[in-house]
């Protein structure tokens, strides 16, 4: 048998003498001048970007990148050396990979998507530091049996876990009728061995967009992969020479390979290792990377992990939709006396989905009533957001909305699996009781399909306490308090970070609220969340606190040593990457952009969302540029040292229709303007900065005759 040597260096020379050809090959066809770019990024060939600060923009930028590639294979019979060739391999494949971009999507026709944009990875940060994908699986090659593949994946599906297959192993779980796409953590990225690059890149880009990593930063790079990016690699079958080279790269990485064959004296003790019993794979590789799944005791037949929060139901495959559109609806949580939750701790009143014509409509009143010694009715409305998640998480249904407004289904799937209303009402008493364990010592869960008890329920309790609280978060300002808190739940990713959390700044994740932070203190009081007093106030117009910087250079460990509250120039909130919008100045506006993450065009400062964000991301502090949740931009504390929301002149139109309503009533209130998202430029009327001005001069915008911003 070769050595291990021999068969990274032989996998790491082929691919290299494939590269060096396709590159030559380009240029004959093309010219030095053909631009080059993966769909999407502010990272050009992220591989390259990352180790070694090389823009590739051209085809001629390639050919310093192919000596660099040969230069790393040297053929030495030490561990250091093989897994430099391992680092080539996965240039070289990011070569052949981009080369395949140059005049369409290779990808386009599917199954595989190829390259990832960067606003998935960034999509992706939340769930990623809160734990919801505990770690990253990689599944390569062909296996043996169809089934056990499937049996893995779902394992690692049900885990939570997010799992990228490439080869053969695509066309397998498909014939087994594994649910794949992003929407179920299960992504197919392409049949060659090449499309492993793509999965590399993910993992380097959360280096430079969460870690702040610098490029050309090739040490550091490999230090946060291994260190912060908890992914391996499953290969079914006999890997070949190339198969071999890459997975050295992913070892080099900090990436375990765990592969279904006897590899005898190939294996490498923690990062090579042989499992050749199906049913140990899932378990020895999250030992491998020390992975830590939080076992949820709850048994649906569906299957209930945090990998089905994106299925999507058609209308075509539904059993039963419970819709505020056609029936009355409303979840409420309300707290309560111990004394008062009698009887059995789930209700079903009403109408089960069974023995009824399809599709079956109902109405929906979901009522949890909660008692605790430690429980606050400010807790009600935390809990409550969290039902979406947790209806969310049940294979075969799906949630949108929430209070009285939503949408819930449930597919001809689940329904014909068994699934049940009390399966749902199970799922929410178990997860209350679980999450919230600390402040709720007894919970009941009511689910009513009556129509005449929702309306009852509506009118009497829910309406009354929706207003109420609306009321109570309206009066809640920064003034009011007399406690901030931290949040650093990005550090696992994003270690120079930490939000300040205000009643009128949420996180900029846009998942986190000052009554969020407060539970969560509450629930954890050693955890993400913690005080921060009031107090040191050095400038109320930029929102100075000598206690802020204090904190915020210890929860960073000294990467930050100031930050303001309010000011988008002086000292402006750091950002992990995983932000819902980003707001820059534009200085012949006088004014600022708004883009949202989900906008992947140009806007008036030349920038994509992904450019601005390299600008932000990863704890980065850059005077003009900030990072922010979609809900602070209605807040009064916008950017207030600024000038506030009047500085608002460019937005994306779907951004400016989902906060208009909230904007427009902030901009009365402030300034006694009417409408004022009309006199904001959108994509649709401008992406050019002149002729937004010219824009906004027709509109009187009433940035253009404010000051400039000054640095």
């Amino acid at each position: 048998m070769a050595s291990l040597f021999d068969l990274i260096y032989g996998g790491s020379n082929a691919v290299a003498g494939l590269v060096e050809g396709a590159v030559n090959d380009a240029i004959a066809t093309h010219g030095e001048g053909k631009k080059l770019s993966f769909p999407d990024t502010a990272y050009f060939y992220p591989t390259i970007y990352a180790a070694t600060g090389l823009k590739v923009q051209k085809l001629g930028d390639l050919v310093p990148c192919v000596g660099v590639l040969k230069s790393l294979i040297t053929n030495k019979e030490e561990l250091g050396d093989a897994l430099n060739a391992g680092l080539a391999t996965a240039v070289g494949a990011e070569i052949l990979e981009g080369l395949a971009y140059i005049d369409a999507n290779p990808y386009a026709d599917g199954p595989g998507i190829g390259f990832v944009p960067d606003s998935v990875i960034r999509s992706l940060g939340v769930p990623l530091v809160t734990g919801d994908i505990p770690g990253v699986a990689v599944v390569i090659g062909k296996a043996s049996d169809p089934q056990d593949l499937a049996d893995v994946v779902s394992d690692y599906q049900v885990k939570g876990l997010l799992t990228f297959l490439i080869g053969d192993v695509i066309d397998q779980a498909i014939e087994t009728g594994v649910k794949m796409g992003l929407d179920y953590r299960v992504i197919p990225l392409g049949h060659g061995i090449t499309a492993v690059i793509h999965v590399v890149t993910i993992a380097i880009r959360a280096a430079l967009i969460f870690g702040g990593l610098q490029p050309s930063d090739l040490p550091g790079l490999l230090a946060y992969t291994k260190e912060r990016v908890p992914a391996f690699v499953n290969v079914f079958g006999a890997p070949d020479e190339v198969a071999v080279a890459a997975g050295a790269g992913a070892i080099a990485l900090g990436f375990p390979v765990i592969a279904d064959v006897d590899l005898g004296d190939l294996q490498v003790p923690g990062a090579l290792v042989s499992v050749t019993d199906h049913s140990e794979i899932v378990s020895r590789s999250l030992e491998l990377r020390n992975i830590k799944v939080k076992a949820k005791a709850i048994t649906i037949c569906t299957g209930y992990a945090s990998a089905f929060e994106g299925e999507i139901i058609r209308k075509g495959d539904m059993h039963a939709e419970f819709y505020s559109g056609n029936n009355p609806t409303c979840e409420l949580v309300v707290s309560c006396d111990l004394a008062e939750i009698e009887g059995d701790s789930i209700v079903i009143d009403g109408p089960d989905i069974d023995g009824r014509r399809e599709p079956v409509e109902l109405p929906l009143g979901v009522f949890v009533e909660v008692a605790g010694a430690k429980m606050h009715t400010d807790f009600e409305p935390v809990i409550e957001r969290k039902i979406h998640h947790w209806f969310n998480y049940i294979g075969g249904v799906m949630h949108t909305g929430q209070r009285n407004m939503f949408r819930l289904r449930i597919s001809k799937y689940a329904f014909d699996k068994g699934l049940r209303l009390r399966d749902l009402a199970e799922v929410l008493h178990h997860e209350v009781m679980d999450e919230f364990g600390t402040v709720v010592d007894k919970c009941k869960v009511t689910l009513i399909t009556d129509k005449a008890k929702v309306e009852q329920l509506l009118e009497a309790q829910a309406m009354p306490r929706y207003r109420a609280r609306d009321d109570r978060l309206a009066s809640m300002t920064d003034e009011s308090v007399d406690t901030f808190y931290t949040c650093v739940l990005c550090q696992s990713f994003a270690p120079a970070h930490a939000c300040v959390v205000t009643p009128e700044r949420l996180g900029l994740c846009g998942a986190v609220s000052w009554l969020d932070a407060r539970a969560t203190k509450e629930l954890t009081p050693h955890g993400p969340c913690q005080p921060i007093e009031k107090i040191g106030c050095m400038n109320e117009r930029t929102g100075s606190y000598t206690e802020v910087n204090k904190i915020v250079k210890e929860a960073t460990r000294g990467a930050v040593e100031r930050v303001t509250l309010y000011s988008l120039i002086e000292d402006p909130m750091t950002s992990c990457g995983c932000f819902e919008c980003i707001c820059g100045i534009i200085p012949e506006a006088r004014g600022v952009e708004v883009v949202n993450r989900e906008y992947s065009g140009i806007t008036p400062s030349g920038m994509t969302f992904g450019e601005l964000a390299s600008l932000t991301g990863g704890g980065v502090q850059t005077p003009g540029f900030m990072g922010h949740g979609r809900h602070f931009i209605a807040s009064k504390k916008f950017v207030s040292a600024e000038g506030g929301i009047e500085r608002i002149v460019w937005m994306p139109k779907e951004l400016k229709d989902d906060v208009a309503d909230r904007l427009n009533k902030t901009a009365k209130e402030l300034c006694g303007i009417d409408n004022f998202t009309d006199m904001i430029c959108d994509e649709t009327i401008a992406t050019d900065s002149d002729a937004v001005v010219e824009f906004l001069k027709s509109k009187n915008h009433p940035a253009l005759a404010m000051s400039e911003l000054e640095f």
